[in-house]
């Protein structure tokens, strides 16, 4: 019976060109699958900027990518960022913040938003298996997908910043559609690669199911709806949950690839836009 309790309460919230042309899928499969190590090959920005289109290429594949090929790919990438001394230490190189879109989850995209992570923290017995039962409706009943990152951050200030998770969720085969939103504060630097964040609310934008049932007035009722406090509640049920570490162990200008601190999980993400004082 508790068990379903959770899901009840969580389902609500889950419902509610990166590559050129001229690189062939030939050319990235070469890339990915050459002899020569990337730990020995002659570092390059060339050579990195041909390991990040092979990475793009693997996270968009169809059928999808397993995820040891996008483990493979991203490490590749690493490897020689670290040589090049690109993409590293993104607590303090400034290349956080800006706008960006998910390439890569290896579960559901709602995966990707670190309110499931202090969800996860809050209830870490029962948490899986409610994530199991969500992610089993089957499409069109729910369809997932894009999912956006807005990340306000600068290492000058690094307990003042802002963050907010985006996450498209359709059901019922269109009938309704919201932009899962949940916004958290950055409260703090882990490391040279981890962001501390405190989730605050959790709400779903734009639903077009206050359209539906109430006309023209629909839009200003959504907008004005209060936000649910997740980040307080969380609290409630295990104090700390709420915090959560966002590691990125690489961020440069066009990729960044993040993990839950708490888990395995890794995402992939590519810049859609800069914040706007940030000239490039």
């Amino acid at each position: 019976m508790r068990l379903e309790l959770y899901a009840s309460l969580l389902l609500p919230i889950t419902a509610a060109a990166f590559c050129s042309p001229r690189c062939s899928p030939f050319r990235f499969n070469r890339v990915l699958h050459s002899t020569d190590d990337a730990d020995s090959a002659q570092p390059s920005v060339e050579y990195l900027k041909e390991l990040k289109s092979a990475l793009v290429f693997v996270c968009k594949k169809q059928p999808k990518a397993s995820v040891q090929e996008v483990n493979a790919a991203i490490q590749q990438v690493e490897s020689v960022g670290e040589q090049l001394g690109i993409g590293q230490a993104s607590s303090s190189s400034g290349l956080l913040s800006g706008e960006w879109e998910l390439l890569y989850s290896p579960e559901d995209e709602t995966r990707s938003s670190p309110f499931f992570w202090a969800f996860k923290k809050a209830f870490p017995d029962n948490a899986d298996q409610i994530f199991q039962i969500t992610d089993a409706i089957p499409s069109p009943i729910k369809e997932v997908g894009p999912a956006f990152q807005s990340i306000t951050y600068s290492p000058e200030t690094p307990s003042s910043g802002g963050f907010v998770s985006m996450v498209k969720v359709s059901t019922l085969g269109g009938f309704a559609t919201s932009t899962m939103t949940t916004k958290a504060d950055i409260v703090g630097v882990d490391g040279v690669d981890g962001i501390r964040l405190k989730i605050k609310t959790t709400k779903p934008e734009d639903w077009t199911l206050y359209e539906k049932l109430f006309g023209p007035f629909g839009s200003a009722i959504s907008q004005n709806a209060p936000a649910f406090p997740s980040g307080e509640a969380l609290e409630k049920v295990r104090p700390g949950s709420s915090e959560v570490v966002l590691r990125t162990t690489f961020c440069d200008d066009g990729i960044r690839v993040s993990r839950n601190d708490a888990s395995t999980d890794v995402f992939v993400w590519r810049r859609k836009e800069f914040p706007s004082e940030v000239l490039v």
